[in-house]
């Protein structure tokens, strides 16, 4: 679809959902524009303290949720922020108004992306699905390794501050497990995947926290080629998560299902920029930050743009 993007070089994009997730995307969204233009945001409570900061920011905001989205044909490209229910719900009204549906949700309408692993593969796609905060983390992680040896198997457990899992969060629990586990397969590159995910009720909050368990089918791996692997996509993902830090890997031989096997265990932490959201909210923080690198590739796309992805 190049060539049908928007006004003055950017392409007018809408936010739905006025929570949390969509808060912080707008003040991403706003403090780096790109290609990009922020026209609406769109929710369904009168009293949403996210409608009240758009519209003290004189962004255009609604109460009536995916109705004012579709009612607005100059939109091409629509976050979808609300809960993996409800995109089931909106994926085809959007594809059917010819929006582009980047979904924030576990809802998986389309297919998985994770900007430094797969973007450039479904630009011609009306709905790509960012997975969950603890896939966005550490599916880089497991591609990592299984570009350099192949994975029989990867695990993650995500541990995340129960201050920054709000209602959709705790909604969508089991549809975290299974399509992180999924997103571990499809796009990690394992051949099996579990996950899981542990609110921490800590106080203070903590960081959110990530530990990768990865096995090799191999015997024998080569650990330098790892390390160098797994160094050069955190430098990827640092491009729009500064706060993603990856402790050095620890490598193992240990009993595992499939025999004695050398084994990586990756501790990873995740700490967010504060656009909105506090720091420790890193969970929330690659999700949005995720979805504005997302956008702004496919603005570039629909602008007739050339970029470089992956």
């Amino acid at each position: 679809m190049p060539g049908k993007g928007g006004r003055d070089g950017r392409v007018p994009v809408a936010i739905l959902g006025s929570g949390n997730i969509g808060t912080d995307l707008m003040y991403k969204l706003l403090k780096r524009p790109g290609h990009m233009e922020l026209v609406l945001v769109a929710g369904i409570d009168p009293q949403s303290e996210g409608l009240a900061r758009a519209r003290s920011l004189g962004l255009r905001t609604s109460t009536r949720g995916i109705e004012a989205v579709l009612e607005a044909p100059e939109i091409r490209i629509v976050f979808d922020a609300t809960s993996a229910k409800a995109h089931v719900r909106h994926a085809p009204r959007l594809e059917r108004a010819g929006k582009i549906a980047i979904d924030l949700t576990p809802a998986a309408r389309g297919p998985y992306v994770v900007p430094p692993v797969n973007l450039g593969a479904h630009l011609d796609k009306p709905n790509v699905n960012l997975i969950t905060c603890g896939g966005q983390a550490t599916i880089p992680l497991v591609h990592a390794v299984a570009r350099v040896t192949p994975v029989q198997y990867a695990e993650i457990v995500s541990t995340i501050a129960s201050r920054s899992a709000g209602p959709g969060t705790r909604q969508n629990i089991d549809e975290f497990t299974y399509t992180t586990a999924r997103g571990l397969e499809v796009i990690g590159g394992a051949r099996h995947g579990k996950a899981i995910i542990i609110l921490n009720p800590a106080e203070p909050p903590i960081l959110m926290r990530n530990t990768v368990y990865v096995v090799p089918e191999a015997d024998d791996i080569d650990e330098d080629a790892i390390r160098t692997s797994l160094e050069s996509m955190v430098r990827e993902v640092q491009e729009y998560v500064p706060g993603y830090r990856l402790k050095p890997p620890v490598f193992d031989r240990r009993w595992t299902p499939w025999g004695e096997k050398p084994v990586v265990v990756l501790l990873l932490e995740v700490e967010g920029a504060g656009d909105f959201l506090p720091t420790y909210a890193g969970n929330l923080d690659i999700m949005t930050a995720s979805a504005v690198r997302v956008g702004e590739v496919f603005a570039r796309h629909l602008l007739g743009l050339r970029e470089v992805v992956a």
